[in-house]
């Protein structure tokens, strides 16, 4: 399965999350350690929903990126 994940560059860290898995998010020092930390993450999520019964949310969210002229 392939989910679309959010990454955020803080001052010190990067922070990650799922918008189709709410709940599932990760921190790490580097892009590519958030990376990895938000697969193991979206993983384990997965497992707790099927452990209790539930089905995985639909994948409703996408990407596109804007241009905007600047002033």
């Amino acid at each position: 399965m392939r989910f679309l994940v959010i990454i955020e560059e803080g001052p010190e860290s990067f922070g990650a999350y799922v918008p189709d898995l709410p709940g599932c998010v990760a921190v790490g020092e580097t892009r590519e350690q958030t990376l990895a930390l938000m697969q193991e993450a979206i993983a384990f999520h997965l497992e707790g929903l099927k452990a209790d019964g539930q089905s995985v949310p639909k994948q409703i969210s996408s990407v596109e990126t804007v241009e905007v002229e600047m002033a």
